[in-house]
């Protein structure tokens, strides 16, 4: 692990970077879900050095106003675990929809299923492009209201809410089984029908369609750019950063971050709090200048 006060050094060979991709929580914002005065600095010191940046993050779009003052000129984001490109200049509530990559319904509703038979007592919630309905039985986890109370099979029915809005997830929350366990349990019983991820520290998994990941949005995104995987630094905390971190030329797990983080990536910084993502950017910068 890199100390405070040792700093992270990019590899001897690497390539000048052309793009950033970092992860929000537990990775560029402090624990209390503020942006630095440090890594704001560093950030548009980044694009001003013509390094695009991109937030690349599980938020959904409504979620994204803590970094919407810092998108600079192309002003996208990679929300959802890349279910949904997202074009911030609007600021919140006017957020528009570039691309997104939807998990079919009927997906979803083998998921539901298999995952009700693996791990009896999982209750779940609907992450719609601009909608959010839950089960009754799904926790307060997040600091909204729902649009809709109803069993996940109707949510997801022809009759449910918004039946045209595209699906971007579905959480999977289990009020017992331990986090990582819960992973490992799901993604055997639904197997290529989506992609099981996590980022919570508690037992609350994230469901996309099948090959939706960060990485897998991200790489369109550069192939769009004509930039290549070697031209992008990565960071991130969490198992739903892993394909991003493994994918990226660079890539640096926070200080604070999750074994398979840790494992995926070429590198390692300090915490979230103690401007891990910061330290590199401004490193990158002298060193490339």
């Amino acid at each position: 692990m890199t100390s405070a006060t040792r700093q992270p050094q990019p590899p001897a060979a690497a390539a000048r970077p052309r793009l950033i991709a970092t992860d929000l929580d537990g990775t560029l914002l402090r624990d209390d879900k503020t942006v630095s005065p440090r890594t704001v600095a560093a950030l548009a010191a980044a694009e001003e050095a013509g390094i695009e940046v991109f937030f690349v993050t599980g938020r959904p779009a409504r979620w994204m106003d803590v970094v919407s003052d810092h998108v600079h000129g192309h002003g996208l984001a990679i929300c959802g675990n890349g279910a949904a490109v997202v074009d911030l200049h609007g600021g919140p509530g006017t957020h528009r929809f570039v691309k997104v990559r939807a998990l079919a319904r009927e997906n979803a509703l083998d998921t539901v299923r298999l995952l009700r038979e693996a791990a009896p007592g999982t209750v779940y919630a609907v992450e719609q492009t601009y909608g959010f309905n839950q089960e009754p039985g799904y926790p307060k986890l997040h600091l909204e209201v729902p649009d809709a109370l109803r069993p996940a099979e109707e949510l997801l029915g022809p009759d449910g809410p918004a039946p045209d809005e595209p699906v971007l997830k579905i959480l999977a929350f289990h009020p017992t089984i331990e986090p990582d366990a819960f992973l490992t349990l799901a993604r055997l019983a639904v197997g290529d029908r989506a992609n099981v991820t996590r980022s919570s520290p508690s037992a609350l998994l994230e469901i996309s369609g099948p090959e939706v990941s960060k990485a897998s949005t991200l790489a369109l995104c550069c192939a769009e750019r004509g930039i290549s995987h070697e031209e992008v630094v990565a960071f991130g905390d969490m198992p739903n950063d892993v394909e991003m971190l493994t994918w990226a030329g660079q890539s640096y797990a926070m200080g604070n971050a999750h074994p398979d983080a840790v494992a995926a990536a070429s590198g390692r910084t300090v915490a979230n709090n103690d401007d891990g993502v910061a330290r590199v950017i401004e490193h990158l910068l002298e060193r490339f200048s």
